[in-house]
């Protein structure tokens, strides 16, 4: 992990994040690692899986905004359902 240049997170889509966590858990799930080395992929985990959540989040909030505004010009004129 050390010899490797890993991109900003933030720069990360959430496909390339997601991906990138699951081959960090998998390396430390296999172990053979030194302590150094699974303390850097611990930290990189954690940011990615930061990055993850804030693209879920936003997903989320826009998924919220959508369906307000559709629900804005679906309601009867009269209130009748």
């Amino acid at each position: 992990m050390a010899d490797t240049v890993s991109p900003d997170p933030a720069a990360l889509s959430y496909e390339q994040a997601r991906d990138e966590l699951i081959q960090v858990v998998g390396r430390l799930e296999q172990g053979g690692t030194t302590l150094e080395e699974s303390l850097q992929l611990w930290e990189r985990g954690e940011a990615l899986a930061a990055r993850c959540e804030e693209w879920l989040l936003g997903a989320r909030k826009r998924l919220e905004a959508a369906r307000r505004n559709a629900g804005d010009g679906d309601a009867p004129a009269g209130g009748d359902a």
